[in-house]
């Protein structure tokens, strides 16, 4: 029997985790670690919570990591702040305090994997358009790659400081690399699936219940891939415990296995809540109060490489990326009639307070935006043998109905 430890537990990617883990008869203890003692919902003979302040320094984690082993090591804690360097070194430094702690308890004896969750950052796709489709094999952001200086990526560091205390202690690695990921987890709203749900939630309670598509033309019609919680964590299990030669110590695109588009999206989330779909989308001849449009401040990354597909002179690749919404969300959702209606619906259904005020608008501008496809292949992993899908919409809609169910979003009359 295995065990094993998730780090970020309470969090949509480590929740998921924890729940294919419980169902693995090959493992037998699980131990998930937070801030929050007991801070974990899942309550199962196999899981024990251990209290974590990833915060802390090595010394005081390992103070909280006493007795705690695990055969796999799950780890996908994150913290998001707005200052780019603070979050350089916050993200770093957990992660390589909770190695040397594992370190100083003796723990890192009984790993035989440890899985780190990063993200398709990895490519830049924050910064502007990337090379399609994206592939493990290209290259990273860093120094001087394509003649321009790259903002400091924390990906790019935790895996170097993962992959040396691997050789340092015999155990092998993988990092995952999920986009945009659907699912849920209780009194954690960084997900897609809560704004975009909360959006269509109060269109229909405003007058004609109609569904305007927030974003540009070229937004509607590129292409995109996105990854289901469940999935995710059906991967990871496969990554912990594949016997594949090539699948240790290596990096991996993760994706539901589909390309999607809005104009195939849209109807059916419109269909879905209620809603009609305002014709003409991208013929409103003066910008509203509502929109925004702004640029972003490095060069596209597909400077990485311009050189190799020849489009060096291309002039998209030496200008930022222009984010440009015709509805803004985080503006939409201090608008006085949209309150009314949020307020009104949440008092008929009980629903939380702090979903509305900490769903992710800002990112959402940026998802509905930019003007590029974002689209991870999943060739690299298929190859080696993983066989997993999920179909992109089904995502969306059980994700749905679980916020429904846990008073995030209206039930459906």
């Amino acid at each position: 029997m295995s065990t094993a430890i998730v780090v970020g537990a309470t969090g949509i990617i480590g929740r998921a985790i924890v729940e294919r883990l419980i169902q693995d008869e090959s493992i037998s203890v699980i131990y998930t670690l937070s801030r929050k003692p007991g801070g974990h919902t899942h309550a199962h003979p196999k899981v024990r919570h251990a209290f974590l302040d990833l915060r802390a320094s090595a010394q005081n984690m390992a103070i909280g990591l006493a007795g705690v082993s695990g055969t796999y090591i799950f780890f996908s804690a994150y913290t998001s702040v707005s200052d780019p360097e603070e979050m350089f070194k916050i993200n770093n430094d957990m992660l390589t305090n909770f190695l040397t702690a594992v370190e100083i308890t003796g723990a890192t004896k009984s790993i035989k994997r440890f899985i780190l969750t990063c993200g398709l950052k990895q490519y830049g796709c924050h910064l502007g358009e990337s090379k399609q489709p994206m592939v493990e094999s290209d290259p990273l952001l860093t120094d001087d790659v394509g003649g321009v200086k790259w903002p400091a990526n924390f990906y790019y560091t935790q895996q170097k400081e993962l992959a040396q205390a691997a050789s340092k202690h015999g155990f092998e690695w993988i990092c995952t690399l999920p986009k945009d990921v659907i699912g849920y987890a209780k009194g954690n709203f960084m997900n897609q699936a809560t704004a975009l749900g909360l959006y269509c939630a109060v269109s229909r309670a405003l007058p004609g219940s109609v569904l305007p598509y927030p974003g540009s033309r070229d937004n509607f019609y590129s292409f995109n891939t996105w990854t289901s919680s469940d999935l995710h964590a059906k991967f990871c299990l496969w990554a912990a415990k594949a016997t594949e030669p090539g699948v240790g110590n290596n990096v991996f695109n993760v994706v539901n296995g589909d390309t999607e588009t809005w104009q195939a999206l849209w109807p059916r989330l419109a269909e879905r809540f209620g809603l009609t779909i305002p014709d003409a989308p991208f013929t409103t001849a003066e910008k509203s109060t509502d929109s925004s449009t702004f640029q972003l401040s490095t060069v596209q990354p597909l400077a990485a490489n311009a050189r190799a597909l020849g489009i060096s002179k291309d002039e998209k690749v030496s200008t930022p990326a222009i984010i440009d919404v015709k509805i803004d969300f985080a503006k939409w959702a201090k608008r006085p009639d949209v309150l009314e209606a949020w307020e009104t619906i949440r008092d008929q259904y009980g629903l939380d307070q702090s979903a509305w005020d900490n769903a992710t608008w800002d990112f959402m501008n940026v998802a509905f935006g930019r003007h590029f496809s974002t689209v991870a292949s999943m060739s690299k992993a298929r190859k080696l043998g993983w066989t997993g899908y999920e179909d992109t919409w089904d995502s969306f809609d059980r994700t749905f109905r679980i916020l429904e169910e846990e008073e995030i979003l209206p039930g459906r009359t």
